[in-house]
């Protein structure tokens, strides 16, 4: 958050006790929570993921083993291990019984061995003594027969020592530890101890043995001791193991739901839930969609799923995807985020025309239209791929720019207005569909110093077409007045044009039950209804819809798409 990677947080919380970590997270006004979370799941190790690696060394070199030999090399290697474990248990306890078979001999022959010692003027003559005599004990040889007697004897051990068919000889370190051993041990009780061990140290050997000689064995201590793991490891998992073989995508962790999208004249873009609008009877007042400022207002206003797209349209030929559920959300009272903050617009680069998108249906498509007069028909699939840094929708000639874009079904007709009054309309299936490379075809012809400003959509013919020039003057016109021409034509009178009129400015499809905003190049706006501006025809100059002052031009008109809580 601190070196700027994570936008959305406002505040981080260390709320961590004895009961555990804890970190709170506060985000700003109208972040989405599930994209800051997805982000962090992206960005840091709250969620991670790891590719197992199937190989193994088998026999000192590297494979690449499925499931089944995994599991089947890994008990293999188990059944070693525990083999080579016992090996070594066998051969320390045939050691230590080596040595209390010494003592247990000692000890049945306890007077005879101390009248020797003491007999022996130096104790390597006493230990020469102790290993010449053959010995006998009775719990020695009974012990022997039990545990065979060739399985018990110590490895390297010579065979003149140990078991005799006469008795027992005392190897060097049986006669060393008699030497060693202390009187108190010779105590009644000491003796049960020493002779308690050495059937002890016997029947573990006579077990390890059954061990080495039984794989059933092996494989019950390979259950045992994986089974012993599982209970001292069996904690609750806080971490969760979800086993997929994609990434979770950040939809799937946004819920899909009907939400208000809202866009003002300066640019300032928001969603909030549809649930806000209640159904309302006619003649209500209405909600204010968005709290604007003072010379702002909505320009853009419609309904949109979360998962679905808006493509927003540049000045310079280009397309940029925008995710429903990356709309800043936020109240009636907020007034969102500008839209330059969500795409990567170029320098001098702005939107133009956004339209939301469900779907990228192949019988739909992108109508647009250039201020030199070209116009393009694009399939809306062609937008399918989405780019973050944007991909060109139009290639323009050099000093032409887009003026607008509209989604068409391909059984709608295409008005063009020029700068200069004129208008052309025409079927918009008079321009082929081509690719997103083309530059497009004439749509309008244009006079000296004239330029296209305004691509419109006729829905229906009981819309009027608002016109209004640069000195504050418009007229409201039938738009069955506009007869249906080829592309590429000068196009009929839409505005007569003249010094009190001065060029148009801007034009708009409207109702009478409508309202629009008129702004000026001064900053002023004023806002009035539709019905308001009389009805004329094409050859008409129009009426004042503003009064400006000086040095001052209107600049454009604007459908007003919600109505005003304040009136």
């Amino acid at each position: 958050m601190r070196e700027k990677k994570l936008e959305g947080i406002s505040e981080l919380r260390d709320e961590s006790d004895r009961s555990g970590m804890r970190i709170v997270i506060e985000l700003k006004r109208g972040e989405i929570p599930e994209i800051v979370l997805n982000n962090l799941y992206k960005m840091t190790q709250l969620q991670d993921s790891f590719g197992m690696n199937m190989v193994a060394l088998v026999n000192g070199q590297p494979r690449l083993l499925n499931l089944k030999q995994f599991l089947e090399h890994f008990l293999h290697h188990r059944r070693e291990v525990v083999s080579r474990r016992t090996r070594f248990e066998l051969t320390k306890a045939k050691d230590r019984g080596h040595v209390l078979e010494g003592l247990a001999v000692a000890l049945s022959n306890v007077d005879e061995i101390i009248a020797m010692i003491k007999s022996s003027p130096t104790p390597p003559e006493a230990k020469a003594k102790l290993m010449a005599k053959v010995w006998r004990s009775p719990v020695v040889e009974e012990m022997l027969k039990r545990a065979d007697v060739d399985a018990s004897r110590p490895d390297g051990l010579l065979p003149e020592f140990g078991w005799q068919d006469g008795g027992y000889r005392l190897s060097d370190v049986q006669a060393q530890a008699i030497l060693e051993l202390r009187l108190q041990r010779l105590t009644g009780l000491e003796q049960d101890k020493i002779t308690a061990e050495y059937h002890e140290v016997m029947g573990q050997i006579v077990d390890l043995l059954d061990i080495l000689a039984r794989p059933e064995r092996v494989t019950a201590i390979i259950v045992d001791e994986l089974n012993e793991i599982k209970k001292q490891y069996s904690i609750p998992r806080r971490s969760e193991i979800v086993m997929q073989g994609e990434d979770i995508s950040l939809e799937d962790l946004i819920t899909p739901e009907d939400v208000v999208v809202t866009l003002s004249h300066s640019g300032y873009l928001k969603a909030q839930p549809a649930s806000e609008y209640r159904a309302q009877k006619r003649g209500g007042r209405g909600k204010q969609a968005m709290a604007t400022k003072e010379n702002d207002f909505i320009e853009r206003m419609f309904v949109a799923n979360t998962h679905h797209y808006i493509l927003c349209f540049s000045n310079r030929g280009r397309v940029y995807w925008l995710k429903v559920y990356n709309v800043p959300q936020g109240g009636r009272s907020s007034r969102g985020k500008p839209i330059v903050n969500l795409v990567p617009l170029a320098d001098r680069e702005k939107i133009t025309a956004i339209l939301p998108v469900p779907e990228f249906s192949e019988n739909r498509y992108v109508f647009m239209a250039t201020a030199k007069g070209t116009v393009k028909k694009t399939r809306l699939s062609d937008f399918s791929r989405p780019r973050s840094s944007g991909i060109i929708a139009v290639d323009l000639a050099p000093g032409d720019y887009l003026v607008g874009a509209a989604l068409t079904d391909g059984k709608h007709d295409i008005m063009l207005f020029s700068s200069g009054g004129k208008a052309v309309r025409f079927d918009e299936n008079d321009v082929r569909s081509m690719g997103r490379s083309a530059k497009g075809v004439r749509g309008m012809s244009l006079g000296k110093d004239q330029k296209v400003i305004a691509l419109l959509v006729a829905e229906d013919e009981e819309q009027s077409v608002l016109t209004a020039t640069e000195n504050g003057y418009g007229k409201r016109t039938p738009i069955v007045e506009y007869t249906r021409h080829g592309r590429g034509s000068k196009g009929m009178i839409a505005i007569q044009q003249s010094e009190r009129n001065g060029q148009v400015v801007a034009t708009a499809l409207v109702h009478a039950y409508d309202e629009v905003m008129l702004i000026s190049t001064g900053g002023v706006l004023i806002r009035t209804k539709v019905s308001s501006i009389r009805e004329m025809g094409r050859s008409t100059q129009g009426v004042t819809l503003i009064n400006l002052g000086e040095n001052e031009k209107l600049a454009s008109i604007e459908k007003v798409e919600e109505q005003d809580d304040d009136e």
